[in-house]
């Protein structure tokens, strides 16, 4: 039924919460200034990130500028915590998920990643175990469209040689991304491995789409 399975990344294939966070509440405390102060330029630099207008190191130079802030070694520890904590997430991983992969490929199944992410991200990712396990990528600050612009799920169908309805979309459902691949002619899924209350994640579990608890029930839907 399915030619592809194209997924998202935070969340599904991996997730931010089970390693240490370094998000704006930590840097700004690394920077010892309130973090609502930080948050002034960092909260709307976001889609500019997103979408590859423009890196972590010159919004963190930006804050530091408007603070007053001068210090060349704190600002070199914060771009390498970033970019290390960007890395990390890849170890705590679902056991399945490799597994998962793999076994789609074997089944002639193409897999695809459609993610919105920013340069760090995008440079942890493609050193990843997981990269290579794509047939298609696109990531937002690549190709300059985040989801839930249909746009990127169209273009990740076209880079797969496949059409839309021949795609299965697995995501936690984060950024309306489940109810945009249900627009762009995708079957959606939630990935619910990952979720648990109190955490702070994008969502929580939407009982208006199919659901996969664990990673090898996306071969189920598929096979």
């Amino acid at each position: 039924m399915y030619k592809a399975v194209i997924f998202d990344m935070y969340e599904t294939l991996i997730t931010l919460f089970n390693s240490r966070l370094y998000k704006g509440r930590q840097i700004a405390a690394e920077m010892n200034i309130p973090e609502e102060v930080f948050r002034k330029i960092w909260d709307p630099s976001d889609d500019d990130r997103t979408l590859g207008n423009m890196t972590f190191e010159e919004v963190i130079s930006d804050i530091m500028r408007e603070n007053n802030i001068s210090d060349s070694e704190l600002y070199a520890r914060i771009i390498r915590n970033r970019y290390q904590v960007s890395s990390e997430v890849f170890s705590h991983k679902h056991p399945d998920i490799i597994p998962m992969l793999e076994a789609l490929k074997e089944n002639g199944i193409k897999t695809g990643l459609i993610t919105n992410c920013y340069f760090e991200e995008k440079e942890a990712i493609e050193n990843s175990d997981l990269y290579g396990l794509f047939d298609a990528v696109c990531m937002s600050c690549d190709v300059k469209l985040k989801k839930p612009d249909i746009r990127i799920y169209e273009l990740c169908a076209e880079k797969l040689n496949v059409k839309p309805y021949e795609c299965l979309y697995v995501g936690d459902g984060g950024s309306h991304e489940l109810e945009a691949a249900a627009k762009a002619g995708m079957k959606p899924l939630q990935a619910t491995w990952y979720l648990r209350d109190g955490l702070g994640q994008p969502c929580g579990k939407m009982n208006e789409f199919d659901q996969a608890a664990v990673p090898m029930d996306v071969l189920k839907a598929v096979l």
